[in-house]
C-alpha cells in the first residue's frame, strides 16, 4: 500500500489504532452509566485547552489533556452537587469551554481559527510525532485503567448502590471514568476530532451490544469495530481526500446498522431458547457471566461483575 511509504501517513495510522482502541474500551463505561454524551460535553471544554496550548506556544494535546481532565472532575463534581440547577451549569462549562477556545486561539501570536478546525474534525496530515508521542502514552494509561480495573468500573457503572455496599471507593471510581474520558478524546482529536469523538466512544458499543450479551463479548467486539472503523475511515480519507473525522464516524454508524439488521433473528432465536429454557424446569439456568445481558440491570453480572 502506498500510503505507508510517507512518514505522515505512518504516524496517521498508529493513532488511528490507538485511538480505536481507546475510546470504545472507555465509552463502554459511559454507556453503561447512561452518560453517552459526556464525550462531548468534555470535547467543548477540551476546545479551551487547545487555544490556551496555542496561546503559550506549547503542545495544545498536552495542555487540552489538563484542562479537560479539570473539566471532567467538575462535571462529576456538579452531577454529584449540582442537583435541579445541575444541568444549567454543565451547559455554561460545555458552551463556555468552546467560546474559550475561539477565543484564546484567536488572541495567540499569529493565531487563526484555522488551526482550530484540525483539531475540531481531525486532520492525516497534521498528525506530528510529538502527537503520536502524547497520544501513545495516554493510550497506554487509558487502556490501564479501563482494562485493569474492569471488574471495579463495570461494578459501579452498573449499580452504584451496591457498589458502595460491597465496599468500593464509589467516588473515586466515578471520578477515575470521567478522567479517563477526557484522556481518551484528547487522544482521539488529532484523527477524528473534538466535535465527533463521542461518537467513537458510543457506536461502536452500540453496534457491539447488538451481537453480544456478556461484558467480555461487547468489549471486544466494540474495541475490534472501533480499531476497523478508525483505519478504514483514515484509509478512505487518505485516498479520496474527505476529512477523517466524519468518514469515521459515518463507518461506525453504517456498521451499527448492519449489525442491527443481523441481529434481529439472532434475538428472536435467543428470545426463543430462554422461552424453553424457562418451562424445562429440569434445565438449571445459567449462573455465569456469559449469559448475562447488558441490556438489563438483573443477570448474574450484575453481581459479579465482568
Amino acid at each position: 500500500m502506498d500510503l505507508l511509504n510517507y512518514a505522515f501517513m505512518q504516524r496517521a495510522l498508529l493513532a488511528a489504532v490507538l485511538v480505536g482502541l481507546t475510546a470504545p474500551a472507555v465509552g463502554i463505561y459511559l454507556v453503561q452509566r447512561r452518560q453517552a454524551l459526556m464525550g462531548d460535553g468534555i470535547g467543548h471544554v477540551a476546545m479551551t485547552g487547545v487555544g490556551l496550548g496555542f496561546l503559550l506556544n506549547s503542545s495544545p494535546v498536552w495542555v487540552a489533556t489538563l484542562v479537560a481532565v479539570a473539566g471532567s472532575v467538575l462535571m462529576e463534581l456538579i452531577r454529584w452537587y449540582g442537583k435541579a440547577r445541575g444541568d444549567i451549569a454543565l451547559a455554561m462549562l460545555f458552551y463556555g469551554g468552546m467560546a474559550g477556545g475561539v477565543l484564546l486561539t484567536a488572541l495567540a501570536p499569529g493565531g487563526t481559527n484555522a488551526g482550530l478546525t484540525t483539531y475540531l474534525f481531525g486532520s492525516l496530515s497534521t498528525v506530528s510525532s510529538s502527537d503520536v508521542t502524547a497520544i501513545c502514552v495516554l493510550a497506554a494509561l487509558v487502556l490501564l485503567v479501563t482494562v485493569g480495573l474492569r471488574r471495579q468500573l463495570f461494578a459501579v457503572s452498573q449499580d452504584e448502590e451496591f457498589a458502595r455496599v460491597t465496599g468500593l471507593p464509589v467516588r473515586a471510581l466515578n471520578l477515575l471514568v470521567a478522567v479517563t474520558a477526557a484522556v481518551t478524546v484528547t487522544v482521539a482529536m488529532r484523527v477524528v476530532g473534538l466535535l465527533l469523538v463521542s461518537a467513537l466512544m458510543v457506536v461502536p458499543v452500540a453496534a457491539a451490544q447488538q451481537l453480544a450479551r456478556s461484558f467480555a463479548a461487547t468489549f471486544a467486539i466494540a474495541v475490534a469495530l472501533g480499531v476497523a472503523a478508525t483505519l478504514g475511515g483514515t484509509t478512505v480519507s487518505y485516498y479520496n481526500d474527505v476529512p477523517p473525522g466524519a468518514t469515521i464516524v459515518l463507518l461506525t454508524i453504517g456498521a451499527f446498522v448492519l449489525l442491527t439488521a443481523l441481529a434481529t433473528p439472532l434475538a428472536r432465536r435467543r428470545a426463543a431458547a430462554d422461552a424453553r429454557r424457562a418451562r424445562d424446569v429440569r434445565t438449571p439456568v445459567p449462573q455465569d457471566e456469559a449469559e448475562y445481558d447488558l441490556t438489563t440491570s438483573e443477570g448474574p453480572a450484575g453481581r459479579h461483575g465482568p
